[in-house]
């Protein structure tokens, strides 16, 4: 069946279409039934909401801000938020005032928190549309202040305690807490912090616990009743339950990865990626694949090629390194990945067909290969695999 046209706030305009209780969304384009690519990212809602379940069982009585920056970590950013919100997440958190609006155009009408400031000069409708900025320059006091004169905004305060990115500085808090007090509009709600390496590093970690808990009796003491404490993001909540404090910060561990750090864990991976067999052939010994003769068969052998490259979110680094799924086994890239295709040795499995689905990320049968596994290929985290998979893989939401 077809649903009516989807207008995803912020990007280009996307069509739906239901099939089999499935919602697949991509980019509208003229006959957009002809093109759909076998390509594709399947986001599994079901999983997602089961992840935020377990990890409010986890944290309790913490409440769960779910980070859904960089589109939901590539997971697409309004079908995610919508399901959160519909099983109880308290608050969402986002890197950009222009995620923080996307979400309001979509509907959502919980806490937005937007966790690395705010930039330019909206600072008027980050607050209209019921936004809370983080604030730690004194830039922001000034701006947010003078933008809404008439009524009090309220922002969360970041302290830094050891990351040395963002946040106040410890010892320059006490100047800056100076500084809020000639802006009598603002009001600190929340104090937060972020920790560099709680998942590998206790004492680092206890350390800034410590200087945390400092700031806030500084906070308490210059005459703010902030409701809202948070430290923890997703390893924290695993590892440092001293860290759940009001509130944490999940990002990665919604989406089914608590981090490599973490055994023992209920969570499932919410994004599986696929493709299909486009071409089958059979080289002799001596030929070569792709650009630069980057392989060259040492025996006759099939490859399989698949439409999926570096401008899908296959990274360029995997070329020669790491398997893919057929028939629910692990078959190897070769040669080198180009933007659009890749190519894989199937000699050892001579039942393979055209048309056949090749998994890049996920289960198939028996097998499965996580975000975790790709990233050692690729020398990188779990976090960029899946941010990388790109605008153009359609995904189809279950």
């Amino acid at each position: 069946m077809n649903a009516p046209a989807l207008d995803v706030p912020g990007r280009a305009s996307y069509s739906a279409q239901v099939e089999d209780d499935t919602l697949i969304l991509r980019p509208r384009v003229q006959r957009a039934d002809e093109v759909l690519r076998s390509t594709r990212a399947e986001i599994d809602l079901s999983a997602l909401g089961h992840n935020l379940r377990a990890l409010e069982e986890l944290v309790s009585p913490a409440k769960i801000l779910a980070v859904v920056k960089a589109d939901a970590y590539g997971h697409g950013v309004v079908p995610v938020a919508r399901r959160l919100a519909a099983e109880g997440a308290y608050a969402f958190g986002v890197a950009l005032a222009e995620e923080a609006l996307e979400l309001r155009e979509a509907g959502i009408q919980n806490e937005v928190l937007i966790l690395n400031g705010a930039y330019g000069s909206a600072h008027r409708e980050i607050v209209e549309a019921r936004l809370t900025p983080v604030v730690y320059e004194r830039e922001h006091l000034a701006r947010f202040a003078a933008a809404c004169p008439d009524r009090v905004v309220d922002v969360h305060l970041k302290i830094d305690t050891g990351m040395s990115r963002l946040g106040v500085p410890f010892w320059e808090l006490s100047a800056f807490l100076d500084v809020i007090a000639e802006h009598p509009n603002l009001r600190v709600s929340g104090v937060m912090t972020h920790l560099a390496r709680a998942d590998d590093d206790p004492e680092k970690t206890a350390s800034q616990l410590a200087r945390f808990h400092d700031g806030i009796s500084m906070v308490r003491a210059f005459g703010h009743r902030p409701v809202t404490l948070h430290a923890a993001n997703s390893a924290a909540c695993f590892r440092h339950p001293e860290s759940h404090l009001d509130m944490v910060r999940p990002g990665l561990a919604l989406f089914g990865y608590p981090g490599a750090a973490v055994q023992e864990h209920s969570l499932r991976p919410v994004l599986r990626f696929r493709t299909e067999v486009l071409s089958l052939r059979t080289i002799r010994v001596g030929d070569t694949v792709g650009y630069s003769d980057a392989f060259v068969a040492s025996r006759q052998t099939r490859v399989a090629t698949i439409p999926v490259g570096y401008g899908d979110g296959v990274f360029r680094s995997r070329s020669g390194r790491g398997d893919v799924l057929i028939r629910g086994a692990r078959c190897p890239l070769i040669g080198k990945v180009a933007m659009d295709l890749s190519a894989i040795d199937v000699t050892d499995h001579p039942d393979v067909a055209l048309h056949d689905e090749v998994v890049l990320l996920g289960e198939q049968g028996e097998e499965r290969i996580d975000a975790e596994e790709i990233a050692e290929w690729s020398g990188t985290l779990a976090y960029e695999v899946l941010t990388s998979v790109s605008r153009r893989v359609p995904r189809f939401y279950r």
